[in-house]
């Protein structure tokens, strides 16, 4: 069965089609945030039933940039694009387009999809981090996704790293996602992520910040491997060298625990990957309609 594979970033949404496991067509497009929700989802849907005339779809998978919900099947919140709180998204595709869909949070998905066909495979438990507009996170155990008692588990992008630094969008103060989230690290300096990765000062600098937040994981869940992707995770050596340096330098002494920290090998493609493999093999309860 063909699948529509939805990627739903905070400056970005992509669409892709894989026909059995084989991505056959792809779509990526700016995330226009004053039109907010009600714009992007007109958007999705005007662009998979026009994919639909040619290429017939059965199901669908859905990686979205911020929390969800994942029993209730609904998108908690975007901290980047307005008027998601509580929205069914999974609810509204399967209205609007007629085939069974699943959402979980693109971190989730992202590291599901380097578990399956990426940098991931074979290594388990596993964590994935997306450092992008935001930084999330991922942890798959057993070959599953791991999400908590709450669908809140692998928000790494909120641990505190910087006691007493700037307040994030959540409210908090120096998360992880306030010092080396792409949308404030421009705010910050002026210039892109892509454009401060080139700067061995400013990346030495950095990576402090990244591995307070990364070492936690660590300590915390000792994955055999982490996975880190987004855009500023294509920074190639640039970031890893001088991050696994960092981390060496921080963690404790005695503790033997792996850091094998390495790229997606997916690269923008891993949420995508990851919501095949939602919609592959997920059976979750999604809401029958949209309410008004």
């Amino acid at each position: 069965m063909d699948t529509l594979a939805i990627d739903i970033g905070g400056t970005k949404f992509s669409l892709a089609l894989f026909q059995d496991s084989r991505m056959s067509r792809r779509e990526t497009h700016a995330t226009q945030r004053d039109g907010g929700r009600e714009w992007m989802v007109k958007r999705i849907v005007s662009i998979a039933r026009f994919w639909r005339e040619s290429n017939d779809f059965g199901r669908c998978g859905i990686g979205f940039g911020g929390p969800v919900d994942f029993v209730s099947q609904r998108v908690a919140l975007s901290m980047h694009v307005a008027d998601w709180q509580g929205f069914p998204l999974a609810a509204c595709i399967q209205d609007e387009l007629g085939i069974p869909a699943v959402i979980d949070n693109d971190a989730n998905a992202g590291a599901l999809g380097e578990a399956r066909y990426g940098a991931g495979a074979g290594y388990d438990p596993l964590l994935y981090v997306t450092l992008s507009t935001g930084i999330g996170g991922g942890v798959i155990v057993g070959g599953s996704i791991y999400r908590g008692a709450d669908s809140y588990a692998g928000e790494i992008g909120h641990i505190t790293v910087r006691p007493g630094g700037p307040v994030c969008m959540c409210g908090g103060f120096g998360c992880l996602e306030r010092m080396c989230g792409g949308i404030w690290i421009e705010s910050d300096y002026g210039k892109t992520a892509k454009e401060l990765m080139t700067d061995p000062v400013f990346v030495n600098q950095y990576v402090i910040d990244l591995a307070v937040g990364i070492k936690s994981a660590i300590m915390l869940l000792n994955p055999a491997r982490i996975v880190i992707g987004g855009g500023i995770g294509k920074a190639g050596e640039a970031l890893f060298r001088p991050l696994q340096a960092e981390l060496r330098r921080q963690m404790a002494s005695w503790s033997r625990a792996r850091i094998d920290v390495v790229p997606a090998a997916l690269g923008d493609d891993s949420v995508l990957w990851g919501a095949l493999a939602l919609a592959q093999c997920t059976t979750a309860p999604v809401l029958r309609t949209v309410p008004n």
